[in-house]
């Protein structure tokens, strides 16, 4: 059942149906000279059984740079965490370890197979050999792997189809249960299929709409289908996995309103967003504003996302507008400021996307990093008494600053005294 494309007739018949095979020589460089190789072959040495599977070699054959490194292993995954000489993480259930290593991340598994008790269930796991765990996988251009240690080295094995269906840039599943299985498999067709512009085989492509239609997401807990939903949102191009969510009906099935209904107010959030904003916020956030927000709170609360995002999405679902029309009106940096106040650039970056691009590019890119020389102190030791004229004068010598009326530190001071005293 599986190919070992290393030397001979193997690697010849893979040549013949189209798949750019590496020799094994070659795949054994391409390791080598991956940088979360190093410490990994410093520790292994030459001991056999020993093998990176799934996304990383698929990446690397893509001619990509993986940075983070899955291994299965025919032994104790714990003895090769512990050879790796880091604390590691271990999920006795799945018999897998996480171990960090001089910043990069190795996560090791027990080579398995996984039977499942009902659809939507964690699986049941028992050791096998590599054959049966990458029939396990999710989909054939993932079921590959490659021997880095022992007389087998660089020995490349793979599933069915696999090579050929990475050849031709194509998503497959293994068998036709998979999406009924583990449904978060959906979500990682998306992912794969926006990330990599993978075309998805018809026949995968209708078992996962039929999977959508009959329910498949119901058997999996909210918690996991939010875990999943951010992980999509954390995609490079997190519009473009939003809008291949809609071609399989992912979205709609989280809830009725929810979903992209075309990339173009998304994309110009997410062109208006500063480096420290939350790309994945954004596109969730967009996603979700045609939701009534009492509705989108027990979604949000159902999906376990964090407090700090899930406000975001929220304020984005019942204050973007109103905060797109204030600042359509806001002329001055000061004005601009005031209707801002305390949000965020996610939310002002919807609402720029909304209509006035120009005021949000304003406060995101220069108004928001204006700040005074002086401070509360300053005004203490000049008379005022300690109160509020202290924090009317701050704002309007921070007002008058953004607006370019005063500069430098002693006129931003006398104007704060001038307001402090104003009316103190």
């Amino acid at each position: 059942m599986l190919m070992a494309p290393k030397t001979g007739r193997a690697a010849r018949r893979a040549k013949m149906k189209g798949v750019n095979t590496p020799s094994a020589e070659a795949l054994v460089r391409r390791v080598r000279a991956l940088p979360a190789a190093g410490p990994l072959l410093a520790a292994l040495g030459e001991t056999p059984g020993v093998y990176l599977v799934g996304g990383a070699l698929r990446d690397l054959l893509l001619g990509r740079e993986p940075f983070e490194l899955d291994l299965v292993v025919e032994t104790d995954p714990g003895q090769m965490a512990a050879r790796l000489g880091a604390p590691a993480h271990v999920h006795d259930r799945f018999g897998t370890s996480s171990v960090t290593v001089d910043g990069f991340r190795y996560d090791i598994a027990r080579a398995r197979r996984e039977t499942y008790s009902r659809p939507g269930a964690l699986p049941d796991v028992i050791p096998a050999g590599l054959g049966e765990d990458l029939l396990r996988r999710d989909f054939t251009v993932n079921a590959v792997a490659i021997s880095l240690g022992g007389p087998q080295q660089g020995e490349l094995v793979s599933a069915p189809r696999a090579l050929e269906d990475l050849d031709a840039r194509r998503l497959r599943v293994l068998h036709d249960a998979s999406f009924v299985d583990d449904p978060t498999r959906l979500f990682r067709l998306v992912r794969y299929a926006s990330r990599l512009g993978f075309a998805v085989e018809p026949h995968t492509l209708e078992l996962a709409r039929r999977a959508v239609r009959t329910g498949a997401l119901a058997t999996v807990s909210a918690a996991r289908i939010g875990t999943e939903l951010r992980r999509l949102a954390r995609e490079p191009d997190p519009v473009a996995a939003l809008q291949y969510s809609r071609r399989l009906g992912l979205d709609v099935a989280i809830h009725p309103r929810f979903g992209l209904g075309g990339p173009a107010l998304a994309r110009r959030a997410l062109a208006l967003l500063p480096d420290d904003g939350q790309r994945g916020t954004v596109a969730l956030a967009v996603a979700s504003l045609k939701v009534p927000p009492d509705e989108l709170s027990a979604v949000l609360d159902a999906l376990a996302f964090d407090a700090a995002q899930r406000d975001t999405i929220l304020a984005a679902a019942r204050r973007a507008d109103e905060l797109a029309a204030a600042l359509q009106h806001a002329e001055l940096p000061s004005q601009i400021a005031d209707v801002v106040a305390g949000d965020g650039p996610e939310l002002v970056a919807i609402a720029g996307a909304l209509g006035p691009a120009g005021a949000a590019r304003q406060w995101l890119e220069s108004i928001r990093q204006v700040q005074l020389q002086i401070g509360g102190t300053d005004l203490l030791e000049a008379g005022i008494a300690a109160g509020p004229a202290i924090g009317r004068g701050l704002r309007a010598a921070l007002a008058a600053k953004r607006d370019g009326r005063v500069s430098g530190r002693e006129a931003e001071l006398a104007e704060a005294l001038r307001a402090a005293g104003a009316n103190g």
